[in-house]
């Protein structure tokens, strides 16, 4: 049989490790409110969820048209349009889905998807103007009117290949004749999305990274190429030879 004291003895220690375990917590809970109140998300930006529009690399609301022989690695769809034009001589190395219900439901996931692109909040970052010749980390962007790109913009995952870029743009989205985004540190496409308030136009010989989820329209000039998907909600595709090859993840 313990004697009283030792009794007594272990009730302190249990009592000291619970205080402390509820002091840790609420250390815990004050450090991740800090940093919502600090505008950052604690743990990064989660992708965006495309739902079925993932396996398309162009998708239209009105039409598709393209000159020249641009090549698209993955699927092209239009809905509730039907329209189609330019292939051949474009090639398309997966599936067109022209007013079908695959295009139909790609529509409605691409709508969730912009959705939710544009409501976030957390840690968002104000840019404006012309992005061209910065470097930015994983985060969220908020441009509250159009936005440029000439020369270089370059995105740096830091080594981390799970990083996640948002830009949201409130209105027009302009890549300079030549201009690039360029992924350095681990940053993939895949995890790069670009929600555009009206429309996209990616300038002659640009080469562009990410997907584009636009209100309107996707214009993309002569030669240039996109690592990522031009997924138009409401208007057209335009493409004149171009290289639009759907990311791996």
């Amino acid at each position: 049989m313990k004697k009283q004291s030792a009794v007594k003895c272990g009730s302190v220690n249990l009592t000291k490790r619970v205080s402390a375990l509820l002091l840790g917590a609420a250390l815990a809970l004050c450090l991740t409110a800090a940093n919502f109140a600090a505008g950052q998300a604690p743990a990064g930006q989660a992708p965006v969820y495309l739902g079925s529009a993932r396996s398309f690399a162009v998708l239209a609301g009105s039409t598709v048209t393209n000159t020249g022989l641009t090549i698209i690695k993955g699927n092209l769809g239009v809905w509730p349009g039907t329209a189609v034009t330019g292939f051949p001589p474009g090639q398309v190395i997966g599936t067109i889905h022209a007013g079908d219900t695959a295009a139909q439901h790609a529509k409605a996931s691409l709508a969730i998807a912009y959705n939710d692109a544009a409501g976030r909040t957390v840690g968002v970052v104000g840019v404006a103007g012309d992005l061209g010749g910065q470097t930015l980390p994983p985060g969220l962007y908020k441009s509250t009117s159009t936005l440029a790109i000439t020369g270089d913009l370059t995105l740096d995952a830091k080594g981390d290949p799970n990083a996640v870029f948002i830009f949201q743009i409130g209105s027009g989205l302009t890549v300079a004749t030549g201009g690039r985004v360029v992924l350095i540190g681990g940053a993939k496409a895949a995890n790069v999305f670009w929600q555009v308030g009206s429309s996209a136009t990616l300038g002659t010989y640009s080469a562009f990274k990410g997907t584009v989820m636009a209100y309107a329209s996707i214009t993309i000039a002569t030669g240039a190429t996109l690592d990522g998907r031009a997924l138009a909600k409401i208007a057209a595709v335009t493409l004149d030879t171009n290289a639009v090859t759907k990311p791996k993840k």
